[in-house]
């Protein structure tokens, strides 16, 4: 049985033919004729009978147009349901990112909805290759995820709201050649040793481009996807790492510096993904909108130098 069914014999009963509820429903009299006798076909006793020139209803008519008010009571009460869940400025919204967003934008955004009339959010780390992010939108609201340059847009199964665009630099040691440069050619790096990610994540495919327009082949000795673990390898060994610009603080590590590659196209979008519909809600919203005010203020913040 369809809800337009039995919306049709409900009408019936009340108005008492079927052009009446044909100019009710703003339908021909023989969509109506067509929902009704599709709705018999799930009955085993007549619904209707010919009064006259007019349709209607029989006791087992009646009994079920009743039931469908039942019908249109609960849809009516689950759209309002939904509609207060949609509208509702608090409740808990689940936040997942990748750890360098973690890493930047947790606390603020903890700290700004830290008041009883915010939403209350529930945050995960996740360190995934690109494409693993997506799948993320089925069981988190909002997924900060990130993707390089020239790299495979995301799928159009999510929504997608950009928040920034991130350089990536070189990090140094304060006494490395390099570190006197005001920004570093691919070709600098010929020979260097490298801190990079592990393979199949998107900074490795950054590297393996650096190293191809500087002609050279990118010597990896080391393979650490947390950046202030990387920072601190850097620190101890001399080798250079690449290093998001905003989103990784390494000024707990006074000995590094980051130091921008001349061609300045290369980096990373980082990007909130989301199912189409969980983006209806207002408590959803509200955090997206403190993730982006979070994420314009980290363009701000001062260089390592």
């Amino acid at each position: 049985m369809e809800l337009g069914q039995l919306r049709a014999l409900r009408e019936l009963g009340d108005r008492g033919s079927i052009a009446a509820v044909a100019a009710a429903l703003y339908v021909t009299p023989s969509s109506v004729s067509q929902q009704i006798t599709a709705l018999q076909r799930h009955s085993a006793v007549p619904l209707t009978f010919k009064n006259g020139r007019r349709t209607a209803l029989t006791d087992a008519g009646r009994a079920l147009a009743l039931a469908a008010i039942d019908v249109e009571v609960a849809l009516e009460r689950a759209g309002q349901a939904v509609a207060r869940f949609q509208n509702d400025r608090l409740g808990i919204v689940s936040v997942a990112a990748f750890h360098s967003a973690g890493l930047a934008v947790f606390g603020p955004l903890i700290t700004t909805l830290n008041s009883p009339d915010q939403p209350d959010v529930r945050l995960s780390d996740f360190d995934v290759a690109q494409e693993n992010f997506p799948p993320l939108t089925a069981e988190h609201d909002l997924v900060l995820a990130h993707r390089l340059v020239g790299s495979p847009s995301w799928p159009g199964s999510v929504r997608v709201e950009p928040l920034l665009f991130e350089p990536l630099d070189i990090a140094v040691r304060r006494d490395h050649r390099l570190a006197a440069k005001v920004a570093i050619e691919p070709a600098d790096l010929h020979d260097e040793a490298w801190v990079a990610v592990q393979e199949g994540f998107p900074l490795e495919q950054a590297i393996t481009v650096i190293a191809g327009i500087g002609g050279s082949e990118a010597r990896i000795l080391h393979r650490i996807n947390e950046f202030l673990v990387a920072a601190a390898v850097v620190e101890a060994s001399g080798c250079i790492a690449l290093m998001p610009r905003y989103t990784t603080d390494i000024h707990d590590h006074p000995d590094l510096v980051l130091r921008p590659l001349a061609h300045p196209g290369l980096g990373r979008h980082i990007d909130c993904l989301a199912r189409p519909e969980t983006l209806e809600r207002n408590n959803v919203k509200a955090v997206l909108s403190r993730i982006r005010t979070i994420a314009m203020s980290l363009t701000r913040r001062p260089p390592t130098v």
